[in-house]
């Protein structure tokens, strides 16, 4: 499904028993340079309970890719605007990395609209010299598109013992960087380092689990520290033998965690 947001087609699919209203929402939001096909490993298990809704981020997956820049609050209202669309209220959000970003900047710029936040190997600030690494990655991307990024990101997102034992999801997740479109990648690179939203986790009064891998050298440990510290009743889980994209690659301890948290905040 699509929907057009100020002259933007958005694309979004749902799963799961989608016309029973006793089933919470749950939606999804992927890393830069995936697509809602990154949730492969959770989609199934979270249909069972719930109602699915994954989304294609501005300039990623089946969604266009508007001009660059953009921002944190642009892609939080493109989330409200799919929300409305489908009369969406009150949802779980589960993101990752930039999805994990996108759903901090939802919470604060919408207070009291979700159940539940999960985020996953994500950031809520980054240091200043973070600006000029992503700076150059969306250069090289609009400039030589995206194929010189791919190794570097899988070597980031997967741990070595993962590009071994699973280099059919590795090679799934490389389709997946190599065909995101470079103006949605570079679009999306101008907000990462932009959001500082440390000092306001606080103001987020839904539950928050946070999730992390282990051997995550993108968005560290101590990243995720950060969010745990400044945001009051969260639960921090560290997934061992995972770096970036822990979901994938540990999506039973993944699941393991997510499930029984939002099985827990779905009354009310």
């Amino acid at each position: 499904m699509k929907m057009n947001v100020d002259g933007t087609n958005l694309a979004f699919e749902t799963h799961g028993a989608v016309d029973d209203d006793t089933r919470p929402w749950v939606v999804i939001s992927h890393s830069l340079a995936c697509n809602r096909d990154m949730w492969a490993p959770q989609i199934p298990a979270l249909a069972e309970n719930f109602r699915v809704l994954a989304f294609d981020t501005r300039g990623h997956g089946d969604s266009d890719a508007s001009p660059a820049p953009y921002t944190f609050d642009q892609l939080a209202d493109d989330v409200r605007a799919i929300l409305q669309s489908q009369d969406i209220a009150r949802p779980h959000f589960v993101g990752l990395s930039l999805g994990g970003m996108i759903g901090q900047t939802y919470a604060l710029r919408y207070p009291g609209t979700l159940r539940s936040l999960t985020l996953a190997d994500t950031a809520s600030r980054w240091p200043e010299a973070a600006l000029a690494t992503f700076a150059e990655r969306a250069q090289i991307a609009l400039n030589q598109g995206m194929e010189p990024l791919v190794a570097p990101t899988l070597a980031r997102w997967f741990t070595p013992g993962f590009h071994r034992a699973r280099p059919d999801e590795v090679a799934r997740i490389r389709e997946m960087i190599r065909t995101t479109p470079p103006m949605g990648f570079a679009g999306c690179c101008a907000a990462v380092p932009r959001i500082n939203v440390t000092a306001r986790l606080h103001e987020i009064a839904c539950p928050i689990l946070i999730i992390v891998g282990k051997d995550d050298p993108g968005t560290p440990l101590a990243m995720a520290r950060e969010i745990h510290d400044n945001a009051p009743g969260s639960r921090l889980v560290v997934i061992d033998d995972a770096a970036h994209l822990s979901n994938v690659e540990q999506p039973a301890l993944f699941n393991q965690a997510l499930l029984p948290f939002l099985a827990a905040f779905t009354d009310g």
